[in-house]
């Protein structure tokens, strides 16, 4: 059954994979909502052309004109450069958000414009494809994902903000979970269970490419698991590019903190304790599998 919201109009800044998503999920949820969209011609179109939103907004200031929730949901660099006249542009009472993967440097910056008016509140939902575009949109893409919202210093699931505290009852009512944390943190987190995946994946696959010869071994034997921890592959630079100029350090501590664990299991390929490594991981894995 739709459910009441304070947000009357949504502006929808990057109508890809998240925007999109967001948007239908915004569509099943609160149908009275009404969406514009703002991208480049072709997946704003497509957008349109599905009904994912109800128009098409030709430049920024008519996106942001009249809209009480604007979402961000184009790359970090874009963000970033964007910032300054999305704060200039945005409605007095709106609350202002992203979903970009890394939050330190974006919400400094944020923080330069965003003074008086309109509230920004940095996000970034733990969901995604390894397939980006408005084509692969997803309704569903949140339900279950833990949802980072960021909070200044003594800023939590309470916050006084109303409009911080309905996008987060927003966040629930599309099958969200709101998490919130601060900016720094967030960027060491996702460093480690999210950017360190990828670029295992990536090593990975770089190690698979090389060591296979012209009889096509050892690809040719390859079976479902290697396909199961190699999805991330599929994921394309562009859509990581920024995350690793934005979070390079948190990044390389982490690649540091993996070289410094396969060094130990190589000491233990042939020790009983090898037992207790895999254990642990289990014990781990089977977290990760039960509902949150």
């Amino acid at each position: 059954m739709p459910t009441t919201l304070p947000f009357h109009r949504a502006a929808i800044l990057g109508t890809g994979l998240i925007g999109g998503s967001f948007a239908l999920a915004l569509r099943k949820h609160f149908p009275r909502v009404a969406l514009t969209g703002f991208d480049h011609s072709e997946a704003s179109s497509s957008a349109l052309s599905r009904g994912i939103i109800d128009v098409i907004a030709t430049d920024l200031p008519s996106a942001l004109r009249g809209a009480d929730l604007v979402y961000i949901a184009m790359p970090i660099g874009a963000t970033i450069e964007a910032l300054p006249a999305i704060a200039a542009g945005a409605e007095p009472d709106a609350l202002v958000t992203d979903a970009c993967s890394t939050k330190t440097v974006l919400c400094k910056v944020a923080a330069g414009h965003f003074r008086n008016g309109a509230r920004f509140l940095g996000g970034h939902p733990m969901a995604g494809k390894e397939h980006s575009g408005i084509e692969h949109a997803d309704s569903e893409l949140f339900r279950g994902a833990p949802y980072a919202l960021m909070g200044s210093e003594g800023t939590n699931e309470n916050d006084s903000d109303p409009r911080a505290k309905s996008f987060a009852q927003l966040l629930r009512k599309i099958g969200a979970q709101p998490i919130w944390t601060d900016p720094e943190t967030h960027d060491w987190a996702v460093g480690i269970v999210s950017h360190l995946p990828q670029l295992v994946s990536v090593a990975l696959a770089g190690v698979v490419q090389d060591e296979t010869d012209e009889t096509g071994l050892p690809l040719s034997l390859a079976g479902p698991g290697l396909q199961d921890t190699l999805r991330l592959a599929g994921s394309p630079y562009s859509v990581w590019r920024d995350i690793l100029l934005t979070n390079s350090d948190n990044i390389s501590r982490a690649l540091d903190r993996l070289s410094q664990a396969v060094d130990y299991l190589r000491t233990q390929l042939t020790s009983k304790e090898m037992e207790q490594e895999f254990r642990a991981a289990n014990e781990l894995y089977q977290s990760l599998r039960k509902p949150r």
